[in-house]
Order: structure tokens, then C-alpha cells, then sequence
């Protein structure tokens, strides 16, 4: 241990927070979530003999240990998955069961929605939100959530259940709630869910008291109790003013930013890809990453107008109609293609066009997982150049990420697309 390190453990504090632990070249190595900083972080660094052989590596590795103090066990659970998807730690996926992993899905095109647990987000429609490690911890977590907004965990059916009469569903099968007051509530906890906790309860406490100078007391009850279930929760969340936390401090992001020359932070990243079959059930995919994290959220999904086997033009068609939404699906801030130079060259004017800068990933047709990654970037009005990315670096294990989505996300349009064609 480092005597950096030794003083900066003096410093931990007794509350819940997040911490990270960081190599010599200041990378961000592991993520992990703590009732107690001072107590777990220790740990680390205590009785090695005790220790299995992959966290005695990562021992060796740590330089440095960051943290975020936050108020509740809960919130830090959030906050890790949070940074899990933003870093992408090479010790986090050493370390954990991929089996651990769990997601959140919230059907909310249903009619009467429900929230359950899955390990297997798929294209169904449905709202996910995660991943989450430690299925146990998360469950938990849902049951103090579920005492606040109450909801239902399986198919509405209409049938009255013991969890009506404990208060555990919001009641629309007795007539207590409508359907469309309880959407309201779980977007009330999807916004919990995506960190949004001081201004949900800020709104909560307006609507409180709107709706009591309306006379609509039942209602205020509700938001009362919404209310004070949130602030007995903890509300002082999320992100710092750490440095560390800074998207411009954030490494991928930052080199990805100078390669292509951008002026301002890479916020928001979009990954397409075209999937078909000789020309059938062509479609083309859109993903989205925040701050380097993937936002299901803002997926969106292309049938293709013209079926043909031309992945240049079928990209062409993809992000001419993509750039006709700026205004109300958002303004990326850089377009990643799966696709190398004939991709890259169908699309370069309709997205200088719209001032949004493109890159394409050069395959060379090995798309296992293991495959190299250079980037396609363009230069002038008719040339490009390459750049080779190391393996390990950050901004190639960004750039894999987010081709990776959208090749997984048009793969599993197009089956779609397929079993429908078989069935007819």
C-alpha cells in the first residue's frame, strides 16, 4: 500500500456511499457499494491470506480509492449499478457471476402495468432498468419501494389477492386507483430508479399540496404518503462535484472526444447497425449511451423501407430518417456505425448536413467478440483515415460496447421480423 493510500483511508467516512478503487494510470478498476465506506474499503487491505486469488490481483492493482457519500443503503445500490455502466471496471466483470446480474422490467404500454425481475432484457416493448448485482439486494429494495408506490409483480389478471388487502397493489382491481393514476405512480418510482430522488420529491410535495387546496384530499393523502416514504428514504443524492466524476475527466469520452476533434463532452452517443437476410426483413438499429452508459430508454428501431441486401443505403435510409427527429428524440453529440468506409461515405453528408459528427467501426468482417477495433473517421469531403485502438484501452472498450448494442439490438429486431413471417 501506497503512503497516498494509507492517508487517504484515514479519511473514510462511517456513512453508505460508493467507492472506486483506481490503478496507477488513474483508470477506474472496480466499482462496489457499501453500508459502511470506512468498514468495506478497508477490508480490502486487510488479512490477504484470507482473500481468493482474483481479489488479491485486484489488490495489487489499487493506487487510489475515490468515493460518493450518500444517505441510504438504497441509494448507494442505485449509484453503483449507475457507475458500473459508465466505466465498465475490468474488475467488476472478472469478479462477478454474469448469472448475479438482474434487471428491472416495467411493461408500460400495458394497460395495467407490472414490475418484475428478469436476467434476460429482450425486445418485447417493456421499460428496463439496470443491471443490478445481488438479486437478493435488489428484491429488497423493491419491497421498501413497493410500501411507497405499490405496485403489481405479475400479470394484472383483475382478481382480488391477499396483496390487495396489504396494501401492496395500487388497487385497480377494487376500484381504488385507476389505471392511469397508477402509470403515474410508477413513473414517480422509475424516476427513483434513474436517480431523479431530490426533484421527485420536490414535485410530490407541490402536487401534495395542489391537490389539497383542490379539495382532492384522498389524493393529497397519497402524495403525503409518497412524500414522507421518500424522505424517509434519504434525499441528499447523486452525483458529486468530484472531479472524477466530471464526463470531461471520464477517459474514453475524453480521448474519443480529441480523435475526432469535437469541442464539447461526448454527452450523448448513438450506435446503428443494419441486420437482414439477402435482403429480407431488413432493418436498421439506433442505441443510445448518456455519459457513456447505455439509456434503453432512447432505443429505437427501423423497418426498412426499401428491403435490400446494401448495407450503405439501407444505412443511408436509417440515418436520413434519424436526422429528422432532432428536435424531439434529441441531438447526438456522435453517431458510431458498425460498419467501416462504404457506411461511413453513404451517410457523411446528411450527418454534416445536421452538424452532427460520424464515425464507422472497422471490422473487416470478424465480428466475434474478440474482433480489433478501428475506427473509420472522415476527412475532407471524400477521404478518411484509420486509427487502430488498443485493445485495453478505454475509447476501444467504449466503441465496442456500443457496437456491440447495436449489433445485439438489430440481430434481435430482424428475428422478430422473421418468426412473424414464419407464422403467417
Amino acid at each position: 500500500m501506497t503512503p497516498k493510500l494509507k492517508e487517504k483511508l484515514k479519511e473514510l467516512p462511517r456513512e453508505p456511499g460508493v467507492y472506486f478503487h483506481k490503478n496507477r494510470a488513474g483508470e477506474v478498476i472496480y466499482v462496489g457499494k457499501a453500508a459502511i465506506l470506512k468498514n468495506r474499503v478497508r477490508q480490502y487491505f486487510q488479512s490477504p491470506d484470507r482473500k481468493d486469488a482474483k481479489t488479491r490481483a485486484l489488490v495489487a492493482e489499487i493506487d487510489d480509492t475515490d468515493w460518493i457519500v450518500v444517505d441510504t443503503e438504497m441509494d448507494a445500490l442505485f449509484l453503483e449499478s449507475e457507475m458500473i455502466k459508465r466505466y465498465m471496471p475490468k474488475w467488476n466483470i472478472l469478479l462477478r457471476d454474469d448469472k448475479a446480474v438482474s434487471y428491472i422490467r416495467i411493461d408500460m404500454k400495458s394497460e395495467v402495468p407490472c414490475v418484475m425481475m428478469t436476467r434476460n432484457p429482450e425486445d418485447d416493448g417493456a421499460e428496463y432498468y439496470g443491471p443490478y448485482y445481488g438479486k437478493t439486494t435488489i428484491m429488497r429494495a423493491l419491497r421498501v419501494l413497493r410500501k411507497i408506490f405499490p405496485y403489481y409483480d405479475r400479470p394484472y389478471t383483475g382478481r382480488k389477492t391477499l396483496n390487495t388487502d396489504l396494501g401492496l397493489t395500487p388497487g385497480v382491481e377494487v376500484g381504488k386507483m385507476s389505471a392511469q393514476d397508477y402509470k403515474r405512480n410508477l413513473r414517480h418510482m422509475i424516476s427513483y430508479l434513474k436517480g431523479n430522488r431530490k426533484r421527485l420529491v420536490r414535485d410530490i410535495e407541490k402536487m401534495m399540496y395542489e391537490a389539497a387546496a383542490n379539495g382532492e384530499y384522498e389524493k393529497a393523502a397519497e402524495y403525503r404518503n409518497q412524500f414522507f416514504g421518500l424522505k424517509g428514504l434519504g434525499t441528499k443524492i447523486i452525483f458529486s462535484d468530484k472531479e472524477f466524476l466530471d464526463i470531461s475527466s471520464d477517459k474514453a469520452l475524453q480521448e474519443l472526444q480529441e480523435i475526432i476533434g469535437a469541442e464539447k463532452p461526448l454527452v450523448r452517443i448513438e450506435g446503428y447497425d443494419i441486420s437482414h437476410q439477402s435482403g429480407t426483413n431488413a432493418v436498421g438499429s439506433m442505441v443510445c449511451f448518456i455519459n457513456g452508459a447505455s439509456d434503453r430508454t432512447k432505443y429505437r428501431r427501423f423497418k426498412l423501407r426499401k428491403q435490400q441486401n446494401n448495407d450503405p443505403e439501407s444505412m443511408f435510409e436509417v440515418l436520413s430518417r434519424r436526422i429528422h427527429h432532432l428536435d424531439d428524440w434529441g441531438r447526438p453529440d456522435l453517431i458510431v456505425l458498425d460498419g467501416s468506409v462504404g457506411q461511413l461515405l453513404a451517410v457523411r453528408a446528411v450527418c454534416a448536413e445536421a452538424g452532427v459528427p460520424v464515425i464507422g467501426r472497422d471490422k473487416s468482417g470478424d465480428h466475434s467478440k474478440n474482433a480489433r477495433v478501428r475506427i473509420v473517421l472522415p476527412e475532407g469531403s471524400d477521404s478518411y483515415r484509420m486509427v487502430e485502438l488498443a485493445p485495453d484501452s478505454h475509447i476501444a472498450k467504449l466503441i465496442a460496447r456500443i457496437d456491440d448494442e447495436s449489433h445485439r439490438f438489430a440481430i434481435q429486431y430482424h428475428t422478430l421480423l422473421k418468426r412473424k413471417d414464419a407464422l403467417k
